[in-house]
């Protein structure tokens, strides 16, 4: 089987393929990697033990943003590389990246108002903004921007960044990279790495099945996030490497608690900043927090010390006091932060750093390239570095290309979305305005594909709650990996805060029929 007979099919096995690289991790990293390495003309294979992006991928605060925190620490390199790519990411995926004004209200006693202008005059200039409006002053008590608020705050600056739906950034880059030749696996985890000779032989197991399997690769790119040393150390042969600080950041959900579509940015007593957020439209998000993670990452769930942390923090802002019975979700990951000393967590750099190991460590032989640390932001500049350490041992074969490349479904421009929402009423004017909207916002242009020909709701088969109906799922397993009903309902889209129990039940007895119906088939 070849990279590009196994990359179409979502389901396709990658056993005894022979790949020049070989990826592991489906985070936003991983498929950035992989796609842009199969598009300079590599061929590449990918496993994920997983489901793509549950791990660090899918736990974000769903920002592309340049991070203005981080002007603080001095890490001007990676806020001015982050700034330039908001707006080339937001041009690359406009159905999934989206502008956004967020309002920091001047908090007396704390950073003073002459030490944020300068922050945001910075914030403007540093990145080459084109398309986003600049920092305004904002008077809070003759502004709706205010209202929420505590009327001890009057004084605010407003400024611009981007939201993203972090989990689908990774799924359209996997599905760009299978549609250019990238055999990706899911549920399939790496056991042992070998070297052997010039290149790799990479055993793997189903997670599901428990059947093995082998690839052979010139060369491996260890893109595991969280369990980056694991997959170090078994390479290695050690059980010591420890390149990454392990931080937990949690964020809460709460019915939405304003009308307007601006985010704020508070800060807190302790230096620290959290957001609170419109989130999908009918809730606020709220988050994050920053604090060591020394147990599996897997495990990781949100505390009472967070709940209480992010409630007392919102409610010393907003006039509306929020409390733990008001949350309607939570979540919590583990950023692989690269572990650079910093006392406290929230001072950690937030940059990436890769680290190759070839035999003897300096020569191209068996060439283990590891990634440690990164933000979302930063993953296709990422991508292109790890790239190039590609390029130097294989050569090259390829220029750059992903600068301009959009993701599947974001072939329109930017400020187009309303027209596409209202193109897809008219065109299929059994949709309401909720359900246009969520299918543009996930899919862009692609939502036809599962639409075809329907002319009634009833022509998309199965209802599983809210707006989920069976061709949309279909779609999602023929074409996006999805292999049950959390990766439906919580990572390629949120209406797991819509569809009740018996929805999600449903759901799942649906995708074992129809899976054990093609099984059948075979």
């Amino acid at each position: 089987m070849t990279a590009t007979e196994a990359g179409t099919d979502p389901a396709a096995a990658i056993e005894d393929m022979d790949v020049d690289v070989f990826v592991i991790g489906g985070g936003v990293n991983g498929c950035g990697i992989a796609r842009d390495a199969v598009g300079r003309g590599y061929s590449v294979a990918l496993a994920e033990m997983n489901d793509l992006a549950s791990g660090t991928s899918s736990w974000s605060t769903k920002l592309i943003h340049g991070g203005l925190r981080y002007l603080e620490h001095y890490e001007f390199r990676l806020v001015r590389e982050a700034l330039i790519e908001r707006e080339v990411l937001w041009g690359n995926a406009p159905h999934i990246i989206w502008p956004l004004r967020f309002v920091l209200p001047h908090h007396k006693g704390l950073r003073p108002a002459w030490l944020l202008r300068l922050g945001l005059f910075l914030y403007d200039n540093l990145g080459g903004r084109k398309h986003l409006p600049p920092t305004r002053t904002v008077d809070l008590a003759n502004d709706e921007v205010g209202k929420p608020l505590k009327p001890t705050f009057t004084r605010a600056f407003e400024y611009s960044d981007c939201a993203v739906d972090d989990a689908r950034l990774v799924v359209l880059n996997a599905r760009d990279a299978a549609d250019r030749g990238v055999a990706i696996r899911t549920r399939t985890e790496v056991t042992s790495l070998e070297r052997t000779g010039n290149g790799w032989t990479v055993t793997l197991r189903d997670t599901r099945s428990g059947a093995p399997s082998t690839v052979s690769a010139k060369i491996v790119v260890n893109a595991a996030g969280p369990w980056v040393d694991k997959v170090l150390n078994r390479a290695v042969g050690k059980d010591d490497a420890t390149n990454v600080r392990l931080v937990q950041g949690s964020h809460i959900v709460v019915p939405k608690l304003y009308d307007h579509d601006r985010c704020y940015i508070f800060q807190n007593a302790d230096n620290r900043i959290f957001f609170a957020i419109p989130y999908q439209r009918d809730y606020t998000l709220i988050g994050t927090t920053d604090r060591d993670w020394k147990d599996d990452p897997a495990t990781v769930t949100i505390s009472d010390e967070e709940i209480a942390y992010l409630c007392a923090g919102a409610s010393e802002y907003f006039a509306q006091d929020i409390a733990p019975t008001d949350i309607v979700w939570t979540y919590s990951g583990v950023r692989p932060l690269y572990d650079d000393g910093a006392s406290a967590a929230q001072v950690a750099t937030r940059d990436y750093v890769l680290r190759t190991d070839g035999k003897n460590g300096k020569n191209r032989d068996a060439l283990l390239i590891n990634i440690f640390g990164g933000k979302i932001t930063t993953y296709r500049k990422l991508a292109e570095a790890v790239v190039e350490k590609i390029e130097n041992a294989l050569g090259k074969r390829g220029k750059p290309w992903t600068h301009g490349a959009t993701l599947p479904g974001g072939d329109f421009p930017i400020g187009g979305f309303s027209d596409l929402v209202a193109d897809l009423m008219r065109d299929y004017p059994f949709l309401s305005e909720r359900h246009a909207y969520r299918l543009v916002r996930q899919y862009g242009t692609r939502a036809r594909v599962f639409l075809g020909a329907a002319r009634s709701l009833d022509d998309l088969g199965m209802h599983f709650g809210d707006t989920l109906y069976a061709a949309e799922v279909a779609y999602l397993i023929e074409n996006e990996w999805a292999l049950g009903a959390d990766d439906v309902l919580w990572r390629r889209s949120k209406l797991g805060l819509k569809i009740d129990a018996a929805g999600a039940k449903a759901l799942d007895d649906w995708i074992i029929a129809r899976t054990r119906q093609a099984e059948a088939a075979e």
